[in-house]
């Protein structure tokens, strides 16, 4: 089965759902924009239009990615990406969310469940990174119950300063 194919999934709060076009709204651009959205993310050095939020979208196409809507009953709350190899059995996940919905647990609700289905498929190991200055993702990696696989020693310019890159992991044996 092909992975895309078995989306919507849900938890108690939370459905994640394949992105589609009419998902780039005013808001979902709000928050490529916001630099407080996109403070510790590559994404603060672009600038997000209607344009550019379509070819990334558009990247995912034919291939075995995800790009996900976070939808909160029937409001889109953030987005998660899994870039997925089939031959290695990895996903490395990535998450974004409305600034009106962080420290309420969602986050890491929305990276259990996106986790626990890439197990249930064919994937053996799931990763994910964050600056060493963004507490509030390692805490995010922490609650589903990644370790930290390596630091990636000055990887990044941040606020002018030389900052380190953490990289999390998670195996499925280890669920």
């Amino acid at each position: 089965m092909i992975i895309s194919e078995s989306f919507p999934i849900k938890s108690s709060r939370l459905t994640l759902k394949l992105f589609l076009e009419e998902n780039i709204t005013t808001e979902y651009s709000s928050w490529l924009n916001n630099p407080k959205v996109v403070k510790y993310s590559n994404q603060r050095f672009k600038e997000h239009n209607y344009d550019s939020s379509i070819c990334y979208f558009k990247s995912f196409f034919q291939t075995n990615n995800l790009f996900l809507v976070i939808m909160l009953d029937k409001e889109m709350i953030g987005t998660m990406t899994s870039y997925i190899n089939k031959e290695h059995q990895t996903a490395d996940i990535g998450i974004m969310l409305s600034p009106d919905f962080w420290n309420q647990g969602f986050a890491s609700e929305a990276m259990l469940i996106l986790m626990e289905h890439l197990f249930s498929f064919n994937i053996r190991k799931i990763a994910g990174g964050t600056l060493s200055c963004n507490s509030a993702m390692i805490r995010v990696f922490e609650n589903a119950g990644m370790k930290i696989e390596c630091i990636r020693k000055k990887q990044e310019i941040f606020e002018n300063k030389e900052v380190d890159i953490i990289c999390f992991c998670k195996f499925k044996d280890e669920s």
